[in-house]
């Protein structure tokens, strides 16, 4: 095809969630997929080359127009407003559906020690969390995961991208105090579940004695901060 390059442009700017190879196929009538991946691969080439203003990046599936990182500053003076963000309750709720999914509210409560109604409610309303179904056990608990504007807002290609707990460990070992030792992993989860959704500082907490069966190494003032939760703070999403 002519000017493929062009058309896949318009396709991709004209969508409104990260458009699919697929989907792409689909509108060019059947167009050859690897004609198109590899099209695709050139053409994020040349954006990232000439780093201008905006880039394709592939992201929840598909392929999305975005703006650089470092033009986040002049962004936020044309918008005007403060970015949308999730308190540390919700974003701690998110993480565990992230990393347990599918799971179910008691499970989730399980593992923080405190109600989770108003976060997860907050992140239903934000469809960064979805209902799957419902729990073939008695009282049918509804099922939790997460979306893929889960993955456009977290900038991951498929959940699998998610940062394992030996990754975490990792980033946050140097900043630990000198003189103590984390807590040692008893468990290691590489494919899924087990870790710690991005630009969240620490894994949730669990239960004392179920701590080496669910998130690993979790700092004790962490843990505290969790159990508050339940005699005052605000549990909603901000």
């Amino acid at each position: 095809m002519e000017n493929l390059s062009a058309v896949l442009e318009a396709l991709i700017l004209s969508s409104e969630s990260p458009l699919s190879v697929e989907k792409i196929c689909a509108a060019l009538g059947g167009a050859d997929k690897m004609e198109i991946r590899g099209t695709l691969g050139r053409l994020i080439g040349e954006y990232d080359e000439r780093q201008g203003g905006i880039c394709i990046q592939e992201v929840a599936g598909g392929y999305q127009f975005r703006t650089r990182p470092e033009m986040a500053p002049w962004i936020k003076k044309l918008k005007g407003a403060k970015p949308a963000s999730l308190s540390p309750a919700a974003m701690e709720t998110l993480a565990i559906v992230a990393y347990r999914q599918p799971i179910v509210r008691s499970e989730i409560e399980s593992i923080r020690g405190v109600d989770v109604s108003a976060p997860l409610k907050g992140l239903l309303d934000k469809k960064l969390v979805r209902i799957l179904g419902r729990k073939d056990v008695p009282g049918k608990p509804i099922i939790y995961g997460t979306t893929k504007k889960f993955l456009e807002v977290f900038n991951l290609k498929e959940l699998a991208d998610l940062p394992t707990m030996r990754e975490l460990r990792e980033i946050t070992e140097p900043q630990e105090p000198s003189g103590q030792e984390a807590l040692p992993f008893e468990e290691s989860l590489p494919d899924m579940p087990g870790g710690e959704m991005p630009q969240t500082a620490e894994p949730p907490p669990a239960p004392e004695e179920e701590r080496t069966e669910t998130l690993s190494e979790r700092e004790p003032a962490a843990l505290a901060d969790g159990r508050e939760e339940s005699e005052g703070e605000d549990d909603s999403v901000s």
